[in-house]
């Protein structure tokens, strides 16, 4: 990754017309594309961080900001919608010259993993999904929570609260770092106008039809915090069900963030399953 004073930030394409920012490390002869959540604040930084340097290792890594989040650009036209941000993904991996690459996407990003899947089968290789969205489900309290948060203290951290299982990881500390980053210019606002109320809508919208899911032929691994609050596990039962060569590993004692609760399982899980058959 590009060192810079902001971790966050790190190098500049231009992808399917918006101007993204991206993470890079590694240089295997595979590439695994990270696909981030859709927290308040949230950057492929703050979601990957942990998991980069170890997928690094064996693996070329690339991991975006979409647009509408962190530090890619927000277009005063765009159109904040899972087509979008699955073209923007697939038109950074043309322009860095990228034929193929394993998926993995957290919650939202895992939607935009099987929207990328189903439309560009050829372009993917494995896939990772993660406390996934993508099949339709009533939207949870939880869910509720973070994409209806309004810019405060108090309220980043009653959306961390349901976030992690632990309370140990969501303390003032980290709710301070994640309401800075969630007011920098132009965040609040493209986040607001992304998922107004009724937000059950958008959790349709984010969603692949089932028969789509079904026809997948790529080797998937599904992983689920079994105390999930924001995405129900039962998302994963149920596409463990519709993919055909889906595996499902659910984590106990974990909330939302797998790759942040169970670092260490995670990363040898999604590695060990890279390298394999």
């Amino acid at each position: 990754m590009t060192t810079t004073e902001k971790p966050e930030i790190g190098r500049s394409a231009e992808a399917n017309g918006i101007r993204t920012n991206y993470l890079e490390a590694g240089s295997g002869d595979e590439t695994v594309l990270l696909i981030h959540g859709s927290g308040p604040g949230v950057t492929s930084y703050a979601n990957w961080r942990l998991v980069i340097p170890a997928l690094a290792e064996d693996f070329h890594v690339i991991a975006p900001d979409m647009v509408g989040f962190g530090y890619s650009d927000r277009p005063d036209d765009v159109a904040y919608e899972l087509q979008t941000w699955a073209d923007q993904t697939v038109g950074l991996m043309d322009t860095l010259g990228i034929a193929k690459a394993h998926l993995v996407g957290n919650s939202f990003g895992g939607a935009i993993a099987l929207r990328i899947a189903s439309q560009h089968p050829d372009r993917v290789g494995k896939l990772v999904l993660m406390g996934s969205m993508g099949v339709d489900f009533p939207i949870t309290e939880g869910l509720e929570r973070v994409w209806g948060y309004e810019a405060s203290f108090e309220n980043m951290r009653s959306v961390l609260d349901v976030f992690a299982y632990s309370r140990e990881l969501v303390n003032d500390e980290l709710a301070q770092v994640r309401y800075e980053g969630s007011i920098q210019p132009g965040f609040q606002e493209a986040f607001s106008s992304m998922f107004p109320e009724p937000r059950q809508r958008w959790v349709e919208a984010m969603a692949t039809p089932e028969d789509e899911i079904r026809k997948l032929p790529h080797r998937t691994l599904i992983v689920h915090g079994r105390e999930d609050q924001v995405i129900p596990v039962s998302n994963s039962y149920k596409l463990e069900e519709l993919i055909d060569n889906a595996d499902l590993a659910v984590f106990s004692h974990c909330g939302h963030w797998s790759m942040i609760e169970r670092t260490a399982d995670f990363n040898r899980l999604v590695r060990d399953f890279f390298l394999g058959d």
